[in-house]
This record gives structure tokens, C-alpha cells and sequence, in this order.
């Protein structure tokens, strides 16, 4: 016995998008500033070693070819 399980409707779909949306916005909040600064520290301190990582890797290959 084999049950098909129908997809959702494009409307439905966007319908349950919309309700999601609308509870992830009623829940959030404005970070204060020092929330933001650590964000924004965080981000900066990936972003760069991200960076850093990369153009070692770039000089070693570069070296070896």
C-alpha cells in the first residue's frame, strides 16, 4: 500500500512563508550597541582571518607552481 503525498499549492506555500515571517519579526528585537559592536567585531575578526588564510594559501601555491 503506497500513500502519495501531494505537495503543497504555490499559495499555500506562501501563505505559510508569510505567517513564519510574520513570527520571526514579532519575536526579534533592536540590538543594543554593544550587542552590535560585538557583532560587528566578530564579523570583522572572521572576515580577516577568512582573508589571511587565503592569501597564505595563494603564496604557497603560487610558490609551488
Amino acid at each position: 500500500m503506497e500513500y502519495q503525498v501531494s505537495k503543497p499549492s504555490m499559495l499555500g506555500r506562501l501563505k505559510h512563508f508569510y505567517e513564519n515571517s510574520k513570527h520571526v519579526i514579532s519575536i526579534s528585537y533592536k540590538p543594543s550597541m554593544s550587542d552590535f559592536k560585538k557583532t560587528a567585531k566578530i564579523v570583522l575578526y572572521g572576515t580577516l582571518a577568512i582573508g589571511i588564510l587565503g592569501y597564505i594559501i595563494s603564496l604557497i601555491v603560487s610558490l609551488i607552481v
